[in-house]
């Protein structure tokens, strides 16, 4: 995409990217080139993201040792909040999967219901966990 800067010249369009919380566990842990991902997205003048329920998993997995870095790592991503409409959405999707016989966790169903309302493309490497259509999606190569 691109925009015109104040300057008269091109310039890319930033784009705001909502991150799944195994993007951020991989980032932490050096896996599968995602903190270089992240790394790359920021020089690009992207916005990186994340909600409440990326905060509780991927502090429900930390270690006493990793707080640190970890708070560093979150301090620096947009939280988007959970609203009641996005609580809404995440409802109804989650029942019109379990209708369709498929079961939808709860976090799965609340982030992508953040990236809907917010406009974001997810960034995961699980995309069977959101099979929503609505949803645009980032799935970034396994870089080891």
């Amino acid at each position: 995409m691109k925009g015109v800067s104040g300057s008269g010249r091109d310039a890319e369009a930033v784009a705001a990217f909502l991150l799944d919380s195994d993007i951020i566990i991989d980032a932490l842990n050096h896996r599968r080139g995602r903190r270089e991902l992240l790394r790359d997205l920021t020089l690009q003048n992207h916005v990186l993201g994340c909600c409440s329920v990326n905060v509780t998993e991927v502090c429900s997995g930390m270690l006493p040792a990793e707080e640190g870095r970890t708070g560093q790592l979150l301090a620096g991503l947009v939280c988007y909040e959970v609203t009641r409409p996005i609580a809404w959405q995440a409802g109804l999707w989650r029942r019109e999967y379990l209708r369709r016989g498929r079961t939808l966790s709860l976090a799965d169903v609340t982030i992508a219901a953040v990236a809907l309302a917010h406009g974001l493309t997810l960034v995961t490497n699980n995309v069977k966990d959101y099979p929503m259509p609505d949803i645009r999606l980032l799935v970034p190569p396994a870089n080891n």
